[in-house]
């Protein structure tokens, strides 16, 4: 059930709008259900009508007229609350109507439950699936009702409305939300031939801009190159950079004046001050020293968002936010980085996961140093000629949107839990579009039976309560083969299995061989350790455990990975 709420100055228009049934054809049978004492007058239920009009009109107005005469009425002093049903929901009686009209103007602070003195309303059915409230907002003492923050308060009763009553339970926000844009912003577009409107399109923009920078001047310096966007900047007195405003060329005035928004007019999170945190929150990339192999950024972005389900089940709130937030700037920045049949998808889940980036938990960014530090590296680079690469990444990517789903959903973050759904559908498309011709390849190599079998037998040890699926899976030849790669550049396939398996549990997994494949090929990139390192590993491991050292380099123990900082 969703609420609607305004204020005015013409008890007697708004009256003669609820009753009328010549002009507005949905109206049918308008009576009232509810009012303030339960003797109102009703124009709906009586032969003269226009008689009972001005008699319920005077009613209204008479406490406004009395504080009038005192200097105290409110200018704007008609309160109108419309209360609509879904489509879905059952007819609810004339007596359910009463009931819920009573229990919103007493949450709104219109008219509290045993207050003789509450305001005085009405509540109007003309139809069968909504009714409207009006009131008079001055009290029986001639003061103004307190009903501050009343779309809110109304809002939480017809929650526990929808659910005592059985009624379809809405998709409530916390008012972290960008904002909608309005029907005049979406004719404009479609009378401009845009699949968009210009705030949801810089929105976008402004998002990658910030995703791709590493300081606040990169900011604004490649939103000012960005074409067909105009960007200015606003300074303190100081000289300091207050903030920013950016407008669309396409998006003018009558007299051909750009059009501009302020960052947080796009979104909460696009304020200056809040953009110049999430950018001083990022790792700086090492630079490249002779003689030293410089880490695939792709594979430390990967590795990064494999981490962050864990993160997510921690009890730092903060830190978490964080992590969701970085993520959300990693899906903006994908499009620039993929091919063209995907970038459409991408697109789409980047724009879907951005309302899952906000709560009203506030992010402590410097826990997700490293994610955001991977992803502008490999925007400084090629893009990968391998599907592989980007396969690996979305393939953590689905495991990140899962966790942050549940993350939510434990929070009661409606809106955000239905937007990690959608973010999912587009994900899901891009990787199996994205897999599928390097599985494929990886499928034509497929060691002899020996080795398979010898790497079903290390599988079951390594994932036992996994291993039949990933049996049966159509990537089970991938996998193998990637295994067989490993061991011939002197890796042990048994050890990368234990190592891809303590990353994380599988169960989130559509397709856990998938995942194996994936973590198996970006374990082996590293150099296999070498002998001696071994040796010292089982050495170690002996001490520990009082276990002969032979038994222990004889069975290594799975090694997980290293820890880095968060």
């Amino acid at each position: 059930m969703i609420a609607k709420i305004s204020s005015g100055k013409d008890t007697a228009g708004l009256i003669r709008y609820l009753f009328d049934t010549k002009k507005a054809k949905d109206h049918t049978d308008p009576h009232l259900v509810a009012s303030w004492d339960g003797f109102a007058p009703d124009p709906g239920r009586t032969d003269d009508f226009t008689a009972a009009k001005k008699l319920l009109v005077a009613d209204l107005d008479l406490r406004v007229k009395q504080a009038r005469r005192l200097g105290r009425a409110p200018e704007r002093h008609v309160w109108h609350c419309s209360l609509r049903a879904a489509t879905t929901d059952r007819h609810l009686s004339d007596e359910e109507w009463a009931d819920i009209a009573r229990r919103v103007v007493a949450a709104t602070g219109i008219a509290p439950q045993d207050d003789p003195d509450g305001c005085r309303w009405v509540a109007v059915r003309h139809a069968p699936d909504h009714i409207h409230i009006a009131a008079t907002k001055v009290r029986g003492d001639l003061r103004t009702a307190r009903h501050w923050n009343d779309y809110l308060t109304a809002d939480r009763e017809l929650a526990t409305i929808e659910e005592e009553y059985g009624l379809f339970q809405v998709v409530r926000g916390d008012r972290t939300a960008a904002k909608r844009t309005s029907r005049a912003e979406q004719e404009k577009a479609r009378r401009q031939g845009q699949d968009k409107p210009a705030r949801e399109r810089l929105r976008t923009i402004v998002r990658t801009a910030v995703a791709a920078t590493t300081s606040t001047e990169e900011f604004i310096r490649l939103l000012s190159l960005t074409d067909g966007v105009l960007v200015e900047v606003v300074y303190f007195p100081s000289g300091d950079v207050r903030g920013y405003k950016v407008a669309s060329e396409d998006n003018t005035t009558a007299g051909k004046e750009p059009i501009w928004y302020s960052g947080s007019e796009l979104a909460p999170d696009l304020s200056f001050p809040k953009i110049r945190a999430r950018l001083e929150a990022t790792d700086p990339q090492p630079t490249s020293q002779p003689g030293r192999r410089r880490p695939n950024p792709w594979h430390q972005a990967t590795a990064a968002a494999e981490r962050i389900p864990q993160h997510l089940t921690g009890n730092d709130d903060r830190a978490s936010q964080a992590h969701l937030a970085a993520f959300g700037e990693t899906l903006d920045a994908l499009p620039l980085l993929a091919p063209a049949p995907i970038r459409a998808q991408l697109r789409e889940a980047a724009s879907a996961f951005e309302r899952a980036t906000r709560s009203r938990v506030r992010a402590e960014h410097h826990h997700a140093r490293a994610l955001r530090g991977a992803v502008r590296a490999m925007l400084r680079e090629p893009a990968p000629k391998d599907g592989a690469v980007l396969a690996m990444f979305l393939d953590a990517a689905i495991l990140v949107v899962i966790a942050a789903a549940r993350w939510h959903q434990l929070r009661y973050h409606a809106q955000q839990v239905a937007a990690t759904q959608q973010a999912l559908l587009h994900l899901q498309a891009a990787y199996d579009d994205t897999a599928a011709a390097p599985l494929a390849a990886l499928a034509q190599r497929r060691p002899p039976e020996e080795a398979v079998d010898r790497h079903i037998r290390h599988l079951r040890q390594a994932v036992p309560d996994h291993a039949e699926q990933i049996i049966e899976d159509p990537a089970f030849d991938a996998l193998t083969a990637t295994l067989a790669e490993a061991e011939a550049t002197g890796h042990n396939s048994e050890r990368l299995l234990h190592q891809a398996a303590d990353q994380r549990v599988l169960h989130d997994a559509r397709r856990p061989a998938r995942v194996l494949t994936w973590r198996i090929q970006r374990l082996s990139a590293r150099p296999a350790p070498r002998a001696r390192a071994f040796a010292a590993r089982a050495e170690s491991t002996a001490q520990r455990t009082n276990t002969p050292a032979h038994e222990a380099a004889a069975v290594p123990a799975a090694q997980p990975l290293q820890a880095r900082r968060r």
